[in-house]
């Protein structure tokens, strides 16, 4: 993990990254999302609707994909948001499987869809609003107008 968070030093530096730090990038959406649905199929085995399991899998998934495929356009984003990024990956990733895996941990009778249902939508918030908002503070744009005023 540490190796991890140098490389995120290094990238907000503007240094250029291995290729091994592009694949963590990759590969720590894909495990968060394939030990997340695999804690949503344990807690919810008692379930007999395969539709709402498939329901509850998709919903779960999604801000894992969301993750993979801004990673993916990011090669035009500044180095900033691209940390930025790979913090919000981290965090997402590091944050559900905890989260889930307390939940499955839980005792039976207990409503286990809540955290299901709520963590996915506050990975979506995340992603929505810190993304962007990196975006705009790490822009050229807002570099130069930092450096006029710095001036004036």
């Amino acid at each position: 993990m540490w190796k991890w968070i140098g490389a995120l030093d290094r990238s907000l530096r503007g240094e250029q990254t291995r290729s091994s730090t592009l694949l963590a990038a990759l590969l720590l959406p894909v495990a968060g999302a394939v030990g997340s649905v695999g804690l949503m199929l344990r807690a919810g085995h008692r379930n007999d609707s395969r539709i709402l399991l498939a329901l509850f899998a998709i919903w779960v998934l999604s801000p894992f994909v969301a993750l993979v495929l801004a990673n993916l356009i990011s090669t035009r984003w500044s180095a900033f948001t691209r940390a930025t990024l790979h913090c919000v990956m981290l965090i997402l990733t590091v944050g559900s499987l905890a989260i889930y895996g307390n939940m499955v941990s839980t005792p039976t009778g207990s409503k286990l869809a809540v955290p299901f249902l709520v963590v996915p939508l506050g990975s979506w918030l995340l992603i929505t609003i810190v993304i962007p908002m990196a975006a705009i503070l790490g822009s050229p744009q807002k570099m130069i107008y930092q450096r006029v005023a710095v001036s004036v």
